[in-house]
């Protein structure tokens, strides 16, 4: 069944009621509950059900849950052995220097390329007790932790997100090669990238609420800004001062973790179950908790993450609606087959961008859209290097203002700055570079 306009009403209900109400995870619900109501109709209340098993059944669903238990587990442990208190002193050494924390947080997501979620929750975890000694508002670590995230993930060839959009290019007859001829073409990741670099030296300027939030910790305000009203995405215990150990016991597992990935094919689970292992092979033989407190803190740090697992579930859900009736279809339908060559470019990357920002299934985008869009590309003989590129700038512009993407979500878990706040923050400057980046795609069309 073809349900043109009516498959954007969903997506509206949660954007306009998040937006009025700011409580997501109730209209997250409401809109995957209207989805099943257009797909199944009067049989929804079965049908709803046949989409929670096909959520859980999702390959995607069942890494990002078990990365979350993992990393809850990881980050306790880190918390509980003081591992993450020693580290922090490391840190702190070392910003006392040129390198600022920010500084620090925009290297460590470049070392940390190999995953995202890797990337986001131990950069978080890792600095944001330094940003908070040092007066630097926790909003800005949120958005330059939730930008450079997605935009490193882009711009390294060797990340999980390339390796997955390589992939697909090969259905095309296309590879590695062509991805990475792509990679100067990706104009908004290089902007962020840029951006982030040159806001943490302090050498752009600060603008509306990240503006505010400067002022705020200046004028002897906290760094970190408990927000009313707004549920907690994750269960955080504060840090104990009085428990430190050596910054090896951080430092160890981390590496552990990144080898082992590396080594199994970029399984960010290998890694992680390495890390946990040698977490408790360290902290046991100092002595720095029991076995029966290292299982407990196990179990606890994996608990932590479960809101936000049942938030992503939800929007997992709505995504399953989404698919059902044909709502990026009908994005790409809007497009019209009437249009200069040169403005393809441009169409995919605010088409992939809106409909990434629209459902938060950037990876299902993909799957949709680069088999299209490679095919038009051929027809109308568009540089392919563009179409990659076009397509990567909006996958990365969708996962970092969609404001119930797992990206979000994963940066509120680690910094606990919420999805709603990150939105405040980063929209002038991600909205700038936005239109910064469609005009670069104009100009690349008529060049290339």
């Amino acid at each position: 069944m073809d349900y043109g306009i009516l498959s954007v009403i969903p997506i509206l209900v949660l954007i306009v009621g998040a937006l009025l109400t700011k409580r997501i995870s109730e209209m997250m619900i409401i809109a995957s509950v209207i989805g099943a109501v257009f797909v199944y109709k009067g049989d929804f209340f079965t049908g709803y059900i046949t989409m929670m098993y096909s959520v859980l059944s999702n390959p995607t669903y069942q890494f990002i849950l078990i990365n979350l238990m993992c990393f809850g587990a990881l980050s306790l442990q880190f918390q509980k052995s003081g591992a993450l208190i020693g580290f922090r002193s490391l840190i702190q050494k070392l910003s006392k220097g040129p390198l600022t924390p920010l500084l620090l947080a925009w290297i460590l997501n470049f070392l940390l390329f190999m995953n995202g979620y890797l990337s986001i929750l131990v950069t978080s975890f890792a600095i944001r007790d330094t940003t908070d000694q040092q007066r630097i508002p926790r909003e800005h670590l949120a958005f330059q932790v939730g930008c450079m995230c997605p935009s490193v993930s882009t711009l390294v060839p060797i990340t999980s997100w390339t390796v997955f959009t390589v992939g697909l290019l090969r259905e095309q007859g296309l590879g590695f090669t062509d991805y990475l001829h792509s990679i100067p073409l990706m104009f908004f990741p290089i902007l962020l990238v840029t951006l982030n670099f040159l806001l943490a030296l302090g050498l752009f300027p600060k603008v509306g609420a990240l503006k505010e939030a400067w002022q705020r910790t200046k004028s002897g305000g906290d760094a970190y800004l408990e927000e009313p009203g707004m549920a907690k995405i994750m269960e955080v215990e504060p840090v104990s001062e009085d428990k430190m150990s050596s910054a090896w016991n951080f430092v160890i597992p981390i590496v552990v973790l990144i080898a082992v990935v590396l080594l199994f094919d970029n399984s960010l689970i290998h890694g992680l179950l390495a890390g946990i292992v040698t977490q408790l092979i360290l902290y046991l033989l100092q002595k720095l908790m029991t076995p029966e407190e290292f299982v407990n803190n196990l179990f606890k740090g994996a608990a932590s993450m479960s809101r936000i697992a049942i938030i992503i579930f939800f929007a997992y859900l709505l995504n399953e609606a989404n698919k059902a009736m044909g709502f990026t279809e009908f994005l790409i339908s809007l497009a019209g087959p009437s249009f200069p060559p040169f403005l393809l470019p441009l169409i995919v990357f605010v088409i992939v961008g809106f409909t990434a920002f629209a459902t938060s299934g950037y990876w299902v985008i993909q799957v949709i859209t680069i088999p299209i869009f490679i095919s038009l590309a051929a027809s109308l003989q568009v540089d392919y290097r563009l179409i990659i590129a076009a397509t990567m700038s909006g996958v990365t512009f969708g996962s970092i203002f969609c404001f119930y993407s797992d990206v979000l979500f994963m940066v509120a878990a680690g910094t606990g700055v919420s999805n709603m706040r990150q939105i405040s923050i980063s929209a002038p400057y991600i909205l700038s570079i936005t239109g910064m980046t469609a005009v670069a795609y104009v100009i690349a069309g008529l060049l290339f």
